[in-house]
This record gives structure tokens, sequence and C-alpha cells, in this order.
């Protein structure tokens, strides 16, 4: 069996690892119990998330068992890390929905079981007593060292609260527990977790003596360097209502030449060798892949049925032809279309702009097309006849977002 270690280096998960020369030893000649902590911040998972998920993945296929620690106790006050401002606080009743919701997902892609992985909650956060706490573990964690740390540097000429500057001590705390409970001995996430991570690993070694590990996977990130997420605006959802399999699909299609392969390598299982070929292709070789990444990662995320329906319909919408039943499509009805809709209205009950001056901007760009036919103007009235095509039309956002309207009694 392949050492885990070297499957996600050679894919390009890996980012930093504190022992790697041990840790990978160690991987390639036991099961070892490790664990990575989600924080309910929404009430589904994202693409961003995805990527560990992929990770996990490669690590249960070579007997490596997880735990999936629901952050019930860390999510009430929320990690600063990779943060401009302080996250917005939820109560007991949000972030218990948001943890039921995570947990129906991570039963999708995680196979759930004593020796196979472990579905936690760090309610014992809830528990602690301040003062005990502090005396206990607080003593290990010098001020200049953590305000040294990233997570908490970028926010100091921001104003970073007592409120926030916990959660570091919190999450160290977790990994300690998850070791006395499970010999938990790896602790894994996003690269913006380092600190956290590296404050843990310290913590488990002073209070108990321990060796431990740390290890940070590649945040994931467009071409040009920006971070995907929903504290960036650009999340991709794995819930089919929040984003449907359709603009799913559409997402990866609409990968740039420069990272389609590294996403294969992420996103996907195929082999190796046959990514490797996949290196050498050019030009519209390149839409093959970015086709076939569409396809597997969609039908990962929502079956391989719903990666069928959006792979048609994907090509349908291309070409102008074909079977467009799987393309979102917004329902108006005739008593709210009137004689006429203004093009920005239409825009707007379709849910393609965020404000009327964007959609002015858009549309003085040459960026939203009718029918295929650019609209020239703000002031553009939708007809009735627009509708040829059995009561639908079609609107283009920019090259990569296209939406169906369809008029109804």
């Amino acid at each position: 069996m392949p050492n885990a270690y070297d499957v996600l280096k050679e894919r390009g998960f890996i980012a930093q690892c504190t022992h790697e020369d041990e840790l990978r030893a160690l991987m390639g000649k036991t099961s070892l119990t490790y664990y990575t902590g989600y924080d309910p911040t929404a009430d589904s998972l994202t693409i961003g998330h995805l990527l560990t998920l992929m990770a996990h993945a490669h690590m249960q296929q070579a007997g490596h068992r997880l735990i999936t620690l629901m952050g019930t106790g860390t999510g009430m006050i929320g990690d600063p890390s990779d943060r401009t401002d302080m996250r917005r606080v939820m109560d007991n009743d949000e972030v218990t929905h948001n943890i039921n919701c995570f947990k129906k997902q991570f039963e999708r892609f995680i196979a759930y079981g004593d020796d196979k992985a472990i579905m936690e909650e760090n309610a014992w956060l809830l528990d602690l007593k301040l003062v005990d706490f502090m005396r206990e573990y607080g003593v290990h964690f010098p001020v200049n060292k953590m305000l040294a740390a990233d997570s908490y540097k970028s926010r100091l000429a921001d104003g970073l609260t007592a409120f926030e500057f916990t959660y570091m001590l919190m999450q160290a705390y977790d990994f300690v527990n998850l070791n006395r409970q499970y010999n938990c001995c790896l602790q894994v996430g996003g690269s913006d977790q380092w600190s956290n991570i590296i404050a843990g690993v310290d913590l488990l070694r002073k209070v108990e003596g321990k060796q431990a590990y740390g290890l940070t996977f590649t945040l994931l990130t467009t071409a040009s360097g920006e971070k995907m997420g929903k504290s960036t605006g650009n999340a991709v959802w794995l819930d089919p209502v929040k984003t449907s399999p359709y603009d799913f699909y559409q997402h990866w299609r609409n990968t740039e030449d420069s990272i389609v392969i590294r996403n294969i390598k992420l996103f996907t299982f195929l082999p190796m060798e046959e990514i490797i070929e996949m290196e050498k292709w050019q030009g519209a070789e390149l839409n093959r892949a970015k086709e076939i990444l569409a396809y597997e990662v969609t039908k990962i995320v929502h079956g391989e049925a719903e990666a069928e329906k959006a792979q048609i319909a994907a090509k349908a919408a291309f070409a102008g032809v074909g079977d467009l039943s799987n393309m979102p499509t917004t329902d108006i009805s005739h008593t709210d279309f009137g004689d006429g809709m203004n093009i920005i209205e239409l825009l707007e009950k379709m849910k393609l702009i965020p404000s009327r001056g964007e959609a002015r901007r858009l549309i003085a760009q040459g960026g939203i097309s009718l029918n295929k036919e650019k609209v020239t103007t703000h002031e553009h009235i939708v007809k009735v006849s627009d509708f040829s095509d059995n009561n639908h039309l079609l609107i283009e956002k920019g090259k990569k977002i296209k939406h169906r309207g369809r008029l109804t009694p």
C-alpha cells in the first residue's frame, strides 16, 4: 500500500509539516489517528472543505483513522485566522443547525466507524472553568509568541479582541483532549491554520510529554492566487440547493488553463499516470481536461446521474441547441412580467447581479446577452416575444454564466 504522505505530496496537497521525515515514516509503517476541526460558520461545506475531504479519502485508503471535530465550542468564538475583522458571533441554535448540516454532508464523503473515522464535537470547551483552565494551560502560551503568529499579527492594526485571542488556546486544548481520548497524534488543516496547529503540537508536548505532529494542506485559490471561500464572497457550495449541480459543474468547466491540472490532482481520484500524461496537453486539449475535471468532481459530490445531466446541459448551452432542461431556470409569471420588463429588473429576479449599479456596468461593458444578442443599454425592455423557445429565453452573464427565464401562466 502506498505511503499516504507520498500520495498527498505527489498530488500537491501538502503545504507545511512539523516533522516531515518522522511523520512520513510513521504514516508508512502504522495506522495513526489524526483530526481536523471544522467550525460551523455556514450551513453548508464549500469546495475549500472538499479539498480536505479528498485528502482524508487518500488517508483513509491508506488505513489511517480520521476524527472530524465539529466546532460546537470553538464555533461560539470564531477563528481570527485570515480575517480582517471579527467573525459574526453565532448563537447556540445557529451553531447546532450548521453542525447538523455539516454532519449530513460529511457522511456522504467519509466512511465512519471506530476503525475508520469518528465524528466528535468539542462541546467540552463549554464546560471549562476559566480560572482553572488558564492556570493549567494558559501558562504555556507566551503572549509575544502568539502575537507573532499570522493568525493574530494581521489583525493587530484593526483591533484584535480578547474574545478572539483565546481561540488558539481552545484549539490547542482540543488536540490535548483528543490525544487523551483517542491517542490522536496528528492535526491537519488548511495552511491558514499553521499557527494554531503548532500551538497544539507544543501544548501536547508540554503537558503530556508526547511527540505530536502538524500538517497543513494548500488553500484553494484561483489562478491569480485569490483565496476561494465564503469569506471572500466567491464560495462554491456542496449543498445542491445553494449551488446547483449545473452551476457546480460549470465552475470546474471554467477553470483557468494554468490550474486545471492542479485541480485534477487535488479533486479527482484519477491515477497519477493519467494526470501526468494530461500535463502534456495544450490548446484545445485543455478544454477536454476541464470537461474531465468538471465531470469527475460533480460525480464525487452530486453523483453520476447529476454529473451526466450537468454535462449534457453544459454542452447544449455552449452549442445553443439540445437539452437545456438542467440549466438553472427562473420562472416568471405573466402577471409579474406584464407587457415587458426592464433588463435590470429581470437580472434581479434571476439573482444574477449583486446591485443595479453592477448591472449597469456589465451592460455598458457588453457583459450581458439576451438570446445570444448583446444588450446595449440598461433601459432595454425584455418583451414577451423574447420568450420564443417553449416560453424560454437565455440570459448570459459574461462568458461563463448562463441562465434561462421561463414565462409561466
